[in-house]
């Protein structure tokens, strides 16, 4: 038969049948309830499936509850209520009748039943020999407990003595939920061994504890005794303290591989023997305070979610497509328990293409900390494995200050510009680095100053370089290289949109409204101003943008803003004067001028090859600063073309009254590499033929004496280049072809490539069909050089 009752539920513990409880009522609700019973009232209690929900709902209880009497209601001194139960049977608690002004519930009994089993007996029996164990649990003393005990039914004995039980919500809940008598005993028995069982546990424990302090506790009392004795000596050492407080800190890094744990052990007894006043005594504690500073065995966890880690790198970083891929690759590799066999990953490309900002965005995507250690310039390999402690002023190197800073033993750690290094008599910090970046030996990096093997396999090494043939061989076989050949304009353009420009006007405390760019004028911008691989000069010029703008805002502050708009026509105004021109077509439109494709260490550029013909005796100049191997190439395309120059319609005998003059622009700037023998080819047959060179094409390529065209690196750098510069036609040895691939759709589908594998195909594609008339072959182009510092 169902009863209609005052509900108070409970966030932890149980009120079981046949026991009494005292509790505090806190909730506004309960606190309600409370204030209208009086001494004998029945209410139901009923147990929380979760203490942390403030207002209960039917769902967020159990389906069982007890239902118990006020035996008194006690008035705190802080405004409080205490109130002491009794609890009467069990009941099965039903849906809610109200829940204001308190919960008022349904309920049904829940009588006992098979009492007087067979097994009854047996169970009681067998419960109250353990009951011992339930001394330190028993609240009003445990003799009285037992006696009340003889006294209970057998139901009653399982309800008490899980009432004493230190039991979770859900146990309580099960036990509560058994109605039948021999089950409850069987189940308190069982949650009664388990309590014991981990009894035993813990007295395991607090003996090997207790052991553990009387061996320490009996080593401070020696050491006490010694400085007793140092002092009657008059050899009293003031380091005691200063070590008291490095061995906590040293404690506190928990377990230390054998080795580490024994050093620490002998350098903190020579701390305390030593006086302050002592030279070694700064050495000892130094060398103390790296080791106790050392991540030894912190570390973050490694969850790393590779769609977040994508996801973060397009938001930071516009294309570099490849690049990405390859660093997903990686960490996928790391995710799969590889970190002691990852390869190393070297950003390589020319400056302001995003090298070290993905290095950042790594470390963000993956949740651990980024450090940066720039290389460039160090000529001393003491820098990055620290220097031996026998020197006066001794620090650790680079790498272990980098830990100290991680906090971590498994940081992201970029080597920036690693291409350079330099070298000098201390050593050479390339070699040094050999072993960081060799993942089979990191493992047991040591430092000269720590002397100590200390594990790196688990950090990221992230590396930069511009130039790849600044690394030596054996360092650069450590290392996977992913190139960054740069951006498009059209990319470049994305990139100031979504990054540039909001970040500049972020800094300058402008809102992004007040300043809008046309998009035409970005472009020009982009080609008028900046000719770069990067984005740095980019940056530079919407920064000069921004401060005109916030020079504008500050002259008026009374005044309502009015927003900058910037077209093309304005550029000049806020910029100066345009930089660059695509003057390609002006400076070819004579013959013996060519358009080559030249690779550097800040990226691809175009440079021009100009030839001229005056009347002489044979003799041959060339100028331009060219290296050993330029001039190389172009004595062998003089000589390809005198051996061909009747299949070229060209005189034999033209060298026996001319001189040639052979001459690259920018003279300021070294140029070398074999790269230029196809354009001084094309340059020379161009002068003495009278063919012009179409002005959109550029070419590049190595050239035999044979006249066969050979390949060549930078392709991907060179064809931006050549796109940027306004040129449609490219020649490529055919054997570059495959190199086209990895060129954006965006600038292959506005370009003409040309394969060639000999020279023949070169001219055809290159030369204009009849000579050009009005143009003297020995004319020379006059056009101001004004594009930037190549080389071949």
């Amino acid at each position: 038969m169902s009863v209609t009752l005052p509900l108070l539920p409970l966030r932890a513990g149980a009120l079981f049948p046949a026991t009494s409880l005292t509790l505090p009522v806190g909730r506004a609700r309960s606190l309600l309830l409370v204030r209208n019973l009086s001494r004998g009232d029945e209410i139901l209690v009923g147990l929380q499936k979760s203490p942390d929900v403030m207002e209960p709902g039917r769902s967020d209880l159990h389906d069982v509850a007890t239902r118990a009497r006020v035996h008194r209601v006690v008035q705190t001194t802080d405004r409080g209520v205490r109130l002491i139960l009794r609890g009467l049977s069990r009941v099965r608690l039903g849906d809610f009748v109200a829940e204001q002004p308190y919960l008022t519930a349904l309920a049904t009994p829940l009588p006992d039943v098979g009492a007087d089993a067979d097994t009854i007996p047996n169970s009681t029996a067998a419960l109250k020999d353990a009951l011992p164990a339930l001394a330190p649990f028993v609240v009003g003393g445990f003799d009285r407990f037992l006696n009340d005990l003889e006294r209970a039914t057998p139901g009653e004995l399982a309800d008490r003595v899980a009432a004493a039980l230190p039991l979770s919500s859900e146990q309580q809940a099960e036990l509560l939920r058994t109605s039948e008598v021999p089950a409850r005993l069987l189940r308190t028995a069982q949650f009664l061994d388990e309590v014991i069982a981990k009894g035993e546990i813990k007295k395991t424990i607090e003996s090997e504890v207790r052991r553990g302090l009387g061996e320490s506790q009996r080593k401070a009392l020696l050491r006490e005794q010694m400085r007793a004795i140092q002092k009657e000596l008059g050899e009293s050492g003031d380091g005691a303290a200063e070590a008291g407080s490095m061995r906590e800190r040293v404690e506190a890094l928990g377990e230390l591989p054998e080795d580490v744990a024994e050093t620490v052990e002998r350098e903190l007894a020579r701390l305390e023997s030593l006086n302050p006043q002592q030279a070694e005594y700064n050495v000892v504690r130094n060398y103390l305070d790296l080791i106790a500073s050392l991540p030894w065995n912190e570390r973050v966890a490694d969850d790393v979610d590779l769609d977040a880690v994508e996801a973060k790198l397009n938001a930071d970083h516009d294309g570099l497509d490849e690049p990405k891929k390859r660093i997903l690759e990686h960490l996928a590799v790391l995710q799969m328990g590889g970190a002691a066999k990852a390869t190393i990953l070297c950003l390589a490309g020319p400056p302001g293409v995003g090298k070290t900002s993905l290095g950042q965005s790594v470390a963000d995507a993956t949740g651990r900390p980024f450090v940066r250690i720039a290389l460039g310039g160090v000529r001393d390999e003491a820098t990055i494995r620290g220097h031996r402690r026998t020197y006066v002023g001794a620090l650790p190197g680079r790498i272990l200050d980098a830990l100290k800073k991680a906090k971590v033993r498994n940081p992201v750690i970029l080597l920036d510009e690693i291409d350079k290094l330099g070298q000098g008599w201390m050593g050479s910090p390339e070699a040094a680095l050999l072993e960081v970046l060799d993942p089979e030996q990191n493992s047991t990096f040591t430092d000269h100053y720590l002397e100590l093997p200390f594990d790196l396999s688990e950090v990221v090494f992230l590396t930069t370089a511009n130039d790849l043939g600044g690394i030596s061989g054996p360092l650069r076989d450590r290392l996977e290289i992913i190139e960054l050949q740069g951006y498009t304009v059209e990319e470049k353009a994305r990139i100031a949109r979504n990054h540039l420009i909001p970040r500049e006007l972020g800094d300058h405390a402008i809102t992004e409204d007040l300043l809008h760019i046309e998009d035409d004028a970005l472009v020009s911008l982009i080609g008028g101003w900046t000719r770069e691989a990067g984005v740095r000069q980019l940056k530079r010029e919407i920064r000069k943008v921004t401060r005109a703008l916030a020079l504008r805002l500050a002259r008026t502050p009374d005044a309502r803003p009015e927003p900058l708009h910037v077209e093309v026509d304005g550029l000049p105004e806020l910029l100066g004067r345009r930089r660059f021109y695509n003057d390609v077509a002006e400076r070819t439109a004579f013959p013996g001028v060519a358009t080559g494709l030249a690779w550097t260490p800040v990226g691809g550029d175009i440079l021009f090859i100009e030839t001229s013909r005056m009347p002489g005796k044979g003799s041959i100049q060339i100028t331009g600063q060219l290296g050993d191997v330029m001039q190389e190439s172009a004595r062998a395309a003089l000589t390809y073309v005198r051996s061909h120059a009747d299949e070229l319609g060209v005189d034999p005998t033209f060298l026996e009254s001319s001189d040639l003059h052979i001459h690259v622009p920018a003279g300021a700037v070294p140029k070398d590499g074999p790269s230029a023998g196809v354009t001084m080819f094309t340059a020379l047959t161009s002068l003495l033929t009278g063919r012009r060179i179409k002005p959109d094409v550029a070419m590049t390529g190595e050239v035999t004496l044979r006249g066969r065209v050979l390949p060549v690196g930078g392709i991907k750098s060179k064809v931006i280049a050549a796109h940027r510069a306004g040129l449609r036609t490219i020649v490529l040895p055919h054997r570059n072809e495959r190199d086209v691939a990895e060129i954006p759709a965006s600038i292959t589908d506005d370009l003409t490539f040309v394969f060639a594998t000999d020279m023949g195909q070169v001219l055809a594609a290159a030369l204009e069909e009849t000579p050009s008339l009005g143009v003297t072959q020995d004319a020379a182009p006059v056009a101001p050089a004004n594009e930037g510092p190549t080389a071949a």
